[in-house]
């Protein structure tokens, strides 16, 4: 259900809407210019499936770590065959043509060489022999990756901080259909996890993968393609921009919701459906 609701529905829907929002509801109140890279951004952002966040989040509802890895795990191999393919099909359905080489690239680049660099390095560490080696070079590399993270960040805000402060009312069109498209998506899979019986700490993790993002791809992507002052650029960034608060949102949604979730019939392997007690 997770890899249905990241694949199958949220770059669809979130294509709908940048349609219906940008290019329909409030195209009087933006640039002509600008509206096809308002809805590229857009469709970018909603292509690429949260990774490593979604950690966080998990572990803020106890979630079931072994499903958050697997699931993350799943989702990075399917990026890599499926993020070009979705986001050239849905620009090309949007009219918004875009250079396949540059797609390729962008997974190339920020999710298959980063895995097959990881791998190697790792497989080179314990083949050393040394004792802690790995462990050594973890606590080394995760700082450093943390403080990356954030220097990205502060780079993406400061080449977009003129335009985020000279237009508050763009940035709040484009956060309409992001805002919908999140809890759009967690409430299907969370909701779709109750009807299938799956326990709490399982429908979690599922609802917040399917709402979130890989704004790192969705940023860079959007900045190769169409450049780092483009609405497209800008769209992924206010994606950035609104994404903790609103997941801490659906994080305290599932956290209140867990009695009112556990309430639903538990289905047993055996597909007999047993109603809990009353107390619980």
């Amino acid at each position: 259900m997770t890899l249905f609701i990241n694949w199958a529905i949220k770059p669809f829907s979130m294509a709908l809407l940048a349609w219906f929002v940008i290019a329909h509801l409030f195209r009087p109140y933006l640039a002509a210019d600008q509206i096809a890279s308002y809805t590229a951004g857009l469709i970018i952002l909603a292509a690429a499936p949260c990774t490593a966040m979604v950690f966080v989040w998990s572990n803020l509802t106890k979630g079931d770590p072994h499903f958050t890895l697997t699931q993350v795990a799943l989702n990075d191999v399917i990026m890599i065959v499926a993020f070009a393919p979705i986001v050239g099909l849905l620009l090309g359905l949007s009219a918004i043509v875009v250079p396949w080489g540059t797609l390729v690239l962008s997974v190339a680049l920020y999710i298959l060489i980063p895995v097959i660099a990881a791998q190697w390095l790792r497989r080179w560490l314990i083949a050393r022999g040394a004792d802690g080696a790995l462990q050594k070079a973890q606590q080394i590399l995760g700082p450093l990756s943390l403080v990356s993270l954030l220097a990205t960040l502060v780079l993406l805000f400061g080449f977009q901080g003129e335009q985020i402060i000279a237009q508050p009312a763009i940035i709040a069109v484009l956060a309409v259909p992001i805002l919908i498209q999140v809890y759009l998506n967690a409430g299907l899979a969370y909701w779709l996890n109750r009807v299938a019986g799956e326990s709490h700490a399982i429908a979690g993790p599922s609802a917040l993968i399917g709402a979130s993002n890989f704004f790192e791809l969705a940023v860079a992507a959007a900045i190769s393609l169409f450049g780092f002052t483009s609405g497209a650029a800008l769209a992924t960034v206010v994606g950035v921009l609104i994404e903790v608060p609103v997941m801490l949102t659906i994080v305290w949604i599932v956290n209140r919701s867990q009695g009112w979730y556990e309430r639903a019939p538990a289905r047993t392997a055996q597909g007999v459906v047993q109603t809990p007690p009353s107390g619980t």
